[in-house]
């Protein structure tokens, strides 16, 4: 029997969609697999033939009376208001689902939550890890719930606070990239995108799921590197009172951001996750700008590439022209040795197997005969 392997992706950003359509395409064709997801446009063009559950959307449904809003929340827990009707068909929409095609395996792709609801639902489920300060006890229960963890970077990446027990039961893929890419040249990228080949081009590169970069920082980086251009991608913060520069230009929102790293001299970006490994898989000079996230996630993911050399970790936005000059020749001595190996070109694969393997080394002999499988509940119990 093919049991599927279930999904649920959060639909915050595009990263992880993008990250399970980078697994799912490595598991077997033979491997039913669904995706429960309150944005199933996320997976609009998807080639692989999987199934997709539409959930309701939650963030920003209102609690119905004062006396549910101000009732605490348990230490195990992180978003259960009370009296949310999207929040109890959300869970009925996944457990029936679960129930209906006897998932094999619950893959969660984010939600402390779903990890416990899933073991008491009697699913082993596997949660993607983040960085983070995630030793609470809510994000503690759920690593303790879930069968094991699956961590999309590289072992060397890990923070050294996180406790021995929850690392043994990750597994490393190795630095997960989801954008394509041809090339790495950074003479035919620019050729490509219409920039000029003979000057220095620091690219400053944001994600969706963020508030986007602030712009009036990189107008202090235009005067202070008149020289350089400074090329942005995707969404930008701006405050209103910002001088524009000749040097500062705005992309916008792109698909191919692979093509704007390999054009790039020096790049400026978060720390989500594909954008790391897009970066090191492009092997190029990286200033890491952590933007605000939950649990300090990409705080201490910052602190980790910044340890082991691989990036600059940039706390403060400079304010002055002296300020980003010192940080531009940081950053053009920094030896991206220490970057390129986080990227694993075969990180989806790994995760692919992994899942597979997982699946089929805890249903062995699910089966067989019932009279001569594993004990029952009640017997267990005596």
């Amino acid at each position: 029997m093919s049991r599927p392997i279930t999904f649920f992706v959060h639909h915050q950003g595009r990263g992880h969609a993008r990250r399970t359509m980078a697994i799912v395409r490595e598991l077997p064709k033979s491997r039913p697999v669904s995706v429960l997801t309150a944005d199933p446009s996320l997976f609009d063009g998807f080639e692989r033939d999987i199934e997709i559950v539409t959930l309701p959307n939650m963030i920003g449904a209102p609690v119905p009376t004062p006396a549910l809003h101000d009732q605490p929340t348990p230490s195990t827990m992180h978003c259960v208001p009370l009296g949310l009707r999207p929040m109890r068909q959300t869970m009925r929409r996944i457990l029936d689902h679960l129930d209906e095609r006897d998932s094999g395996l619950f893959v969660i792709d984010v939600s402390a939550e779903l990890a416990l609801l899933a073991r008491i639902a009697s699913v082993p489920a596997i949660k993607i890890r983040m960085h983070g300060n995630r030793c609470d006890p809510g994000h503690r229960a759920a690593y303790e719930a879930c069968t094991a963890m699956l961590a999309p970077y590289d072992a060397r990446l890990e923070q050294s606070d996180y406790p021995a027990w929850a690392r043994n039961k990750t597994f490393y893929t190795g630095g997960l990239c989801t954008s394509p890419t041809n090339s790495h040249d950074k003479v035919a990228a620019r050729s490509a995108l219409g920039l000029p080949a003979d000057r220095e081009i620091v690219v400053v590169m944001t994600g969706g799921g963020g508030a986007g970069t602030p712009y009036a920082p990189l107008t202090m980086a235009a005067r202070a590197a008149p020289d350089t251009l400074f090329v942005t991608v995707g969404p930008l913060h701006r405050e209103g009172h910002e001088t524009d520069f000749a040097n500062l230009v705005n992309h916008g929102w792109v698909e191919n951001s692979s093509d704007y790293l390999a054009a790039a001299d020096i790049v400026l970006a978060s720390a989500g996750d594909n954008t790391v490994h897009e970066i090191a898989r492009a092997g190029r000079p990286y200033i890491c700008a952590p933007e605000w996230r939950y649990f300090d996630e990409q705080q201490r993911k910052a602190e980790s590439l910044a340890a082991l050399g691989a990036a600059i970790h940039l706390k403060i936005w400079p304010g002055d022209l002296d300020g980003w000059r010192e940080l531009l020749e940081q950053a053009r001595a920094l030896d991206v040795a220490a970057l390129q190996p986080l990227h694993d070109p075969h990180a989806a694969s790994r995760a692919a197997v992994w899942l597979e393997t997982t699946l089929e080394r805890l249903w062995a002999g699910a089966d067989e005969d019932p009279r001569i499988a594993a004990p029952t509940l009640s017997a267990i119990a005596r």
